[in-house]
């Protein structure tokens, strides 16, 4: 009987947290909407990372790109498009190749019709026509962030981890909403992740509930962790990540970097970074940059550090924009490897800043000082500004 009751006063301590939540926050309705096309988004990449033929294509800059990534962009777009018609986009792709190839613009068209079902019994929309779809899409494919008179735009990054996602591992579905150049609204699928991940994340990390998590964040109002898949709202358990970025010793320093995997960073600074922190513990194999923003927001880590092998290398909106308030919302604090504040209203690549410097507000100074010095040891003064 004892057991019962303290299950009971959970269970209501939850649902008073989540409509709480709900009622308190300023974006309640923008939330649902992301959260609902999210949810989509997320059933549409588990039927294409479930088959052998994804349909990849390569892009321009070397880049992988699925079947799964157009249809999530037309399908964000056309479900948030519905419900806030005033609103821009930006995001990853844009239509062009789909226009030139008519049995991959075929199958993309195909993968969205999966969801009729849901479009009738959700806030889940479709583009009415094949036409309309790639319109959509290069909505995002030519949207531009803007500045602080940009308005309200929202940015995608459809399938982040597209290389992992191939390989049938870890990615993230990221959904943020920028009012000017500033963040106001994240939400992450991630539906290889369970929403009580307790172990560090990892590229082969495999939720084994099959639920994944949904992690997101309005400015002010802190970060959470959901199921993404449950079978009743009633089901939907809504926790708050207590702020955890409060650690005011480097012993503390507990890292998600992605090393030797990847041919833009410098890893030879990087190891040294953490050399001289003493840190053990160097990092992770995550790909997927949106993946780190949720490890550090969730907890599971509370620094990372990144830094390009050239000034001219930059980060792109999508990977970053949203994902970065989830840690911000906890507590840490984010600049590039100048100490810089990040910019998200220059543009599509992240042109205003180099690089990224991530941890508690109380250890930013002694890790971006650390950055710095071992940049100037190295004969590297050039990753300087």
């Amino acid at each position: 009987m004892c057991l019962m009751y303290v299950i009971a006063q959970l269970l209501s301590e939850l649902n008073s947290l989540r409509k709480r939540f709900e009622m308190d926050s300023p974006y309640s309705k923008e939330l649902q909407v992301a959260i609902a096309a999210v949810q989509s988004a997320a059933k549409l990449s588990q039927a294409v990372i479930s088959v052998e033929d994804k349909g990849v294509i390569e892009k321009d800059d070397l880049s992988p790109v699925t079947v799964a990534d157009f249809a999530i962009q037309a399908l964000l777009t056309a479900t948030i498009h519905h419900a806030f018609p005033d609103d821009k986009f930006v995001g990853e792709e844009s239509a062009a190749d789909l226009r030139a190839n008519p049995v991959l613009l075929g199958r993309v068209w195909e993968l969205l019709q999966r969801l009729q079902e849901d479009q009738a019994r959700s806030l889940c929309k479709l583009p009415d026509t094949p036409d309309q779809m790639c319109e959509m899409i290069d909505w995002c494919g030519f949207g531009e962030p803007g500045g602080p008179q940009a308005g309200r735009v929202w940015v995608f990054d459809p399938i982040d981890g597209t290389k992992t996602f191939v390989r049938r591992e870890a990615y993230a579905i990221n959904v943020a909403l920028l009012e000017g150049s500033s963040q106001v609204l994240s939400v992450v699928g991630c539906p290889t992740i369970s929403a009580d991940a307790a172990t560090p994340i990892t590229n082969t990390s495999v939720d084994p509930t099959g639920r994944g998590c949904i992690v997101f964040a309005v400015k002010g109002h802190g970060t959470y962790i959901r199921a993404l898949v449950a079978s009743s709202p009633d089901e939907v358990r809504v926790r708050k990540i207590e702020p955890h970025a409060g650690a005011e010793s480097s012993q503390a320093l507990r890292p998600v970097s992605c090393y030797n995997m990847l041919d833009s960073g410098v890893d030879d600074v990087h190891r040294l970074i953490m050399d001289k922190l003493n840190i053990e513990n160097k990092g992770c194999d995550l790909l997927a940059w949106v993946l780190r923003w949720v490890t550090l927001g969730i907890g599971l880590a509370n620094m990372t550090v990144w830094v390009y092998k050239q000034r001219s290398r930059t980060g792109k909106i999508w990977d970053h924009a949203g994902a970065m308030l989830l840690f911000e919302e906890v507590g840490g604090k984010i600049t590039d490897v100048d100490g810089k504040p990040i910019d998200l209203g220059v543009g599509r690549k992240m042109s205003a800043n180099h690089g990224f410097v991530a941890a508690p507000k109380a250890l930013h100074a002694t890790v971006l000082d650390t950055v710095q010095q071992v940049l100037r040891e190295q004969g590297k003064e050039h990753l300087l500004g």
